[in-house]
């Protein structure tokens, strides 16, 4: 069942923009470019998707199945899991590439390094538990749970940019083997603060779905 709303939302819910900006995640190969704006697009992805169902009734439309609201939920989660994840993916090849097409490093920001991925799984967690979690006492608010999540989750995403020009924190820009193998712990906290993030938010957005009246 849950694979096939799955499907559904891959094949009815999800917005073009969504496939897009999953692809976004080529962006860490450009030159003196903020690579924060991968994980802020892969917020917005979601948003534009939720907005688009906002305005074709989806969830309405979902609800006429027979499926429990909590899988409604489930599959509107994994899509946005899936989209996020699938644009991480995407982003390591052309990572590891940059590293021996430009060796000078990214004057703009952190490096495409093991920090910042694990940095990328704490925004894509503030703004997944924030914007789920609104969005499912509605159902319907998706600018309102956007702005309430887009806001954190930008000032992560300025401070995972800025505080590698600190001296102190300079080790977190580096590509070098054994500053990324100390930047590791950032990593496995990131995934796990993605990981427990997202069951809570689960968890609250399908008690709240449940009290919606549609």
């Amino acid at each position: 069942m849950i694979s096939n709303l799955l499907y559904k939302e891959l094949r009815l819910a999800a917005h073009p923009n969504l496939y897009i900006f999953t692809l976004l995640g080529v962006l860490v190969i450009v030159p003196a470019y903020p690579y924060g704006m991968v994980f802020l697009f892969g917020c917005l992805a979601p948003f534009i998707t939720f907005m688009y169902g906002r305005e074709t009734n989806d969830i309405y439309y979902t609800s006429l199945l027979p499926v429990r609201k909590r899988d409604t939920v489930i599959a509107k989660f994994l899509l946005v899991i899936l989209a996020q994840m699938t644009q991480l993916i995407i982003s390591l090849p052309f990572a590891f590439l940059r590293v021996h097409v430009l060796p000078e490093g990214n004057p703009a920001g952190i490096e495409a390094n093991v920090a910042y991925y694990g940095f990328g799984f704490m925004i894509y967690a503030i703004f997944n538990v924030i914007f789920l979690t609104v969005f499912f006492k509605t159902a319907y608010k998706v600018g309102k749970a956007f702005l309430l999540a887009v806001i954190p989750a930008a000032l992560a995403v300025t401070v995972m940019e800025v505080i590698v020009h600190f001296p102190q924190f300079q080790w977190l820009d580096s590509v070098e083997p054994e500053m990324m193998l100390q930047q590791l712990p950032i990593l496995i906290l990131g995934i796990l603060v993605y990981i427990i993030g997202m069951f809570a938010a689960y968890k609250v957005s399908a008690n709240r779905f449940e009290r919606v009246d549609l």
